[in-house]
């Protein structure tokens, strides 16, 4: 990518990425008592919690460009993505890998996926400081905010995006037309997903603040109705919860968010009101008018190699599932780099609920869908509170440490209560706490080692839900090791 291949201008980077990912981790795990399990006399609802996950993803890039980079836009891109996906599933309990208890207790899959294909070209320059509008047709990240709360995926779309005032401004027009996941490796297919999404943002730096930059922006989600069974031979849409009747889901999203420093003190917040209609939500059994909030802001102060971090969520839950007025916050594709992110028990893990998850994995919202992946969005939920304390210290050049405690409670059980049959389920979830570390032996990203422990010491609200006829409800652990090469 450094000298041209043809001519003055036109460039072509080529980039080879693996990435090993070993992950033991404890989750509530259901038996399955009335057909099969591993071993006799297993009478409780919920099994052996521990699994074992194996990952290895080579991923290769090709782009093209033609521009002067290092000075100004490039006048046009072609990229190419192509991944390789294998990956490895080891549990305790039947019926996890698959609905047929004759499957056993792993599964092995691999997948191939051309997961970005993409061209861009520049419309037209708009000023002397090199402000510019370009357009992008074809399957490409984006990442909606600063923290991905709402929208954060690589799929199929158009893009129109520039900046204004000398790079002050920039703003982004995108619609997307969804692809379908693969189940195991979470790569896009090429089967229509029957969904569209259009998302408008407006970022200002430099607002009020020298070194804040504040952010406008708009979504909508239209999840058409559809029924599918994923790889797995598992029901994933309609979610199976309630009455599970193909159904559709339009939302829109008014949101503001905003990133960067006030004088010492770095912020990072965003806030969104979602809208919109479920024409049959299951767990509800009725159409539904939405109408959920979200809030989130995170504070933090830099003392030479530590950052001293203290934060804040909150999802809308709930309170009266039966009113037709669905409540409870859901994202559309969300993964936030929030809280402890990857290294936090909560988000890392996909706690199972019945046939649903209360929540998914790289997500924040306990939103009871069957995934995010490939589920719809169900605003009648319980919602989150969270309250974050967290350390960050890069202890030498080329060690990081991360470290977190999170208290976790939902708003409003009402829709857990109606859920599971139950009542007088408590708010409080319980403490997160997690440990994490990337190591950078080159000081550079070619090669880095990823690490994290964490654990959830639950609550009465989480031991309301999973309590054992006999016993109690113990503490869940999880631990994983990546590592990342790239040439």
């Amino acid at each position: 990518g450094d000298y041209p291949i043809r001519g003055q201008h036109t460039f072509l980077d080529v980039t080879l990425e693996n990435i090993t990912l070993f992950d033991v981790r404890q989750v509530p795990t259901p038996t399955t008592p009335f057909e099969s399990t591993v071993g006799p006399n297993q009478e409780e609802f919920f099994g052996d919690p521990d699994q074992f996950l194996f990952v290895n993803e080579t991923i290769l890039s090709l782009d093209l460009f033609h521009g002067d980079a290092g000075f100004k836009p490039a006048d046009w891109r072609i990229k190419l993505t192509p991944v390789f996906n294998a990956n490895d599933l080891q549990v305790d309990e039947l019926a996890v890998v698959n609905p047929d208890v004759r499957r056993g207790t792993r599964r092995t899959r691999s997948y191939f996926s051309l997961q970005e294909w993409f061209v861009e070209t520049k419309l037209a320059d708009t000023s002397p400081n090199y402000d510019f509008i370009s357009a992008r047709a074809g399957s490409q990240l984006f990442v909606s905010d600063f923290r991905g709360f709402i929208f954060n995926d690589v799929n199929r779309g158009v893009r129109l995006f520039g900046t204004r005032l000398a790079n002050r401004d920039q703003f982004n027009a995108l619609w997307f037309d969804q692809t379908e996941k693969d189940t195991n490796s979470l790569l896009n297919t090429f089967d229509d997903r029957h969904q569209n999404t259009v998302i408008l943002n407006y970022y200002r730096q430099d607002y009020i603040w020298p070194g804040y930059t504040a952010q406008l922006s708009f979504h909508y989600n239209r999840d058409e109705p559809s029924f599918k069974f994923d790889k797995n031979n598992f029901l994933v849409r309609p979610d199976p919860a309630g009455v599970f009747a193909p159904h559709e889901v339009s939302a829109y999203y008014i949101g503001w968010a905003g990133d960067g420093h006030i004088n010492r003190l770095n912020i990072s917040h965003a806030f969104y009101w979602a809208l919109g209609r479920d024409s049959l939500n299951p767990i509800a059994a009725d159409s539904q008018n939405i109408n959920a909030q979200m809030a989130a802001v995170e504070l933090s102060y830099d003392r030479d190699w530590a950052r001293f971090r203290s934060s804040f969520f909150w999802a809308s839950g709930d309170d009266n599932p039966d009113d037709r007025q669905a409540r409870g916050f859901d994202a559309i594709f969300d993964e936030p780099n929030f809280a402890g992110g990857e290294f936090s028990y909560w988000q890392r893990q996909s706690i199972q609920l019945f046939g649903v998850r209360l929540v998914d994995q790289r997500s924040l919202v306990p939103h009871l869908r069957s995934s995010k992946t490939q589920g719809q969005s169900n605003f009648v939920n319980p919602g989150l509170l969270l309250f974050n304390l967290g350390l960050d210290m890069d202890v030498t050049p080329k060690m990081k440490l991360i470290s977190n405690a999170n208290f976790l409670w939902f708003e409003d059980t009402e829709t857990l209560e109606l859920f599971t049959f139950q009542n007088n389920i408590d708010e409080q979830i319980g403490y997160d706490l997690s440990l994490g570390t990337e190591y950078r032996p080159f000081l550079n990203d070619n090669i880095r080692f990823i690490g994290g422990v964490s654990g959830l010491y639950p609550e009465a609200g989480f031991k309301d839900l999973y309590k054992p006829l006999v016993g109690k409800v113990d503490n869940l652990f999880a631990g994983f090791f990546e590592m990342v090469a790239v040439y």
